[in-house]
């Protein structure tokens, strides 16, 4: 069993886990800042650009499942607008946008935890996988075999699985090579019905 936090737009290696193997996703962890549960990374013509959903500040140590998006600031067009100014120009954009824009209009959800996971609903059926997923019902103590990724799939480390990342068609590939492990949008927008291919146990090159 693989277990995974509940994340926003997560990385490619996430999809990966939930692509191949049953997981167990965390409902009651502590909420941890500058993790990706409430941020993502898709490339822009200027490079990497990070993307964090604003929360409102706990008091203290806070369930993931507890944390409140926060009001402010905007954040659902601030983000679209990025998405849509760098991805507009990539194959599949104009395809997928309308499935995902709802999700960047006035705020429908008031938990962190709901949005994550119904956003996640929504790219798994884009990329048409059917993940073995169960939701933690008290904290999850990793056993023998289990695989916890909780702490390993994070921004600020390198990707537990880099090297098993192939390349694919990026929009500005030229400008600044090849970047792994971005968002999954960037490998949806980028390569549509491929992109399972890229996310299977053992990779095709397409």
């Amino acid at each position: 069993m693989v277990i995974l936090t509940p994340s926003y737009l997560a990385p490619i290696s996430y999809y990966r886990q939930l692509n191949n193997s049953p997981v167990i996703v965390e409902s009651y962890c502590n909420y941890q800042k500058q993790s990706y549960r409430n941020r993502c990374k898709i490339a822009t013509e200027a490079g990497v650009m990070t993307l964090s959903i604003p929360v409102e500040k706990p008091s203290g140590k806070v369930l993931t499942r507890d944390v409140r998006i926060s009001l402010h600031d905007n954040w659902q067009h601030l983000h679209w607008t990025a998405i849509e100014s760098a991805y507009h120009s990539s194959p599949f954009f104009e395809y997928y946008q309308e499935e995902l824009r709802p999700f960047f209009e006035p705020q429908k959800f008031k938990y962190l935890f709901d949005f994550n996971i119904e956003l996640q609903n929504t790219i798994c059926n884009l990329l048409d996988i059917t993940p073995q997923i169960e939701y933690s019902k008290e904290y999850v103590q990793a056993q023998a075999g289990d695989v916890d990724l909780r702490e390993l799939i994070h921004p600020k480390r390198p990707t537990i699985e880099e090297e098993k990342l192939l390349p694919y068609y990026q929009v500005f590939s030229a400008r600044h090579g090849f970047i792994p492990d971005l968002s999954i949008i960037d490998l949806l927008f980028n390569m549509g019905p491929e992109s399972i291919f890229l996310l299977l146990d053992t990779p095709k090159e397409i």
